[in-house]
């Protein structure tokens, strides 16, 4: 099989529904369930996907699992290094650990201190460097290829794409056979997505795919938007998780491309205020990245009026200090 055909909306389906009963042994399935605050609030039924319920925190959990599977013995025990944010090196790290293997995890200066501390607690190296998690994933390369080490990216590798996919491979199960009408799910690199557009649509191919993204750190819509793949200048956010730049050439692109049907730019406001509805009406406890989706679905509550769309809430990673200041 050529990358050409690796990185097709359909050949990332076919990996993630074959790589889904491995993931099983490992990881929970998701609850996929009705919030009904919030579905009479948009005059729609809106089922959400618990990925804040998922195995340390987050969805990255079945990429990095699907990702590490793919290695040989020798590979994992040789050493793999990444770059994150925080969810995807917690991903990585509860792989390594269930697996074996070890690791280093590269992560901005700024990422989140609850994030960085669960990832030591993982037996994992961490280095801090920098602000910018584009510049941080170049680092990791690097490293891994010094080393001889695998690089495991955060988004730019079809195992990756696969394993967030199997999300969505859930999520079919668990409609038995009930319409889908959309989906809202926050973007970053694309890897998460790509994975569930790429399965969502391929058994249901009139689904519409809405791309959620902060208005101030917003680079895989600017990107598609472009044509090509292009910096931006990210501001801080709440939504840390999809913050920082797109790797040059990254597969996650196309796919977008491809598959995102409509990009909804999220004010902060607007995440904080999602954030709130859901601890207020749900009382459980999701990140900023997650509110992001919620948001985006409040965006377009017009166009969803009537129909069955589907919220991914990705994560549920908050710190203390992070959530104080988004509540108050």
């Amino acid at each position: 099989m050529t990358v050409d055909e690796l990185i097709t909306p359909e050949a990332v389906a076919d990996r993630s529904e074959a790589v889904a009963p491995r993931l099983r042994e490992h990881l929970p399935v998701t609850p996929f369930v009705g919030f009904g605050a919030f579905s009479e609030e948009l005059g729609a039924e809106v089922l959400v996907k618990c990925e804040h319920q998922q195995r340390t925190g987050s969805f990255k959990a079945r990429g990095a699992m699907a990702k590490v599977l793919s290695l040989s013995d020798e590979q994992r025990e040789a050493g793999v290094v990444t770059a994150s944010t925080g969810n995807h090196g917690l991903g990585v790290s509860n792989a390594l650990a269930a697996l074996g293997g070890r690791g280093i995890v590269y992560v901005p200066e700024n990422a989140s201190a609850s994030k960085v501390a669960a990832i030591k607690r993982f037996g994992i190296e961490v280095r801090s460097v920098g602000t910018d998690s584009g510049a941080n994933e170049t680092m990791a390369r690097a490293e891994a290829l010094d080393k001889g080490w695998t690089y495991i990216s955060p988004y730019n590798d079809p195992d990756i794409i696969a394993g967030q996919g199997t999300a969505a491979v859930e999520m079919l199960a668990q409609l038995d056979g009930r319409r889908l009408d959309a989906v809202f799910v926050a973007v970053g690199g694309g890897g998460l997505v790509s994975g569930v557009a790429a399965v969502l649509k391929r058994h249901r191919p009139d689904l519409k795919v809405y791309g959620a993204s902060p208005v101030g750190d917003a680079a895989m819509a600017a990107s598609v938007q472009a044509g090509r793949i292009v910096e931006v200048d990210g501001k801080p956010t709440l939504s840390d998780g999809t913050a920082g730049s797109v790797e040059p050439g990254s597969i996650t692109f196309e796919l977008c491309r491809s598959l995102v049907d409509e990009w909804v730019l999220v004010e902060e406001e607007e995440i904080k205020d999602a954030l709130r509805m859901v601890i207020d009406t749900e009382h459980q406890l999701i990140e900023g990245s997650a509110a992001l989706a919620f948001a985006a679905a409040r965006a377009r509550r017009t166009e969803i009026e009537g129909q069955r769309v589907a919220v991914v809430s990705c994560g549920g990673n908050i710190s203390a200090k992070t959530l104080v200041a988004a509540l108050s």
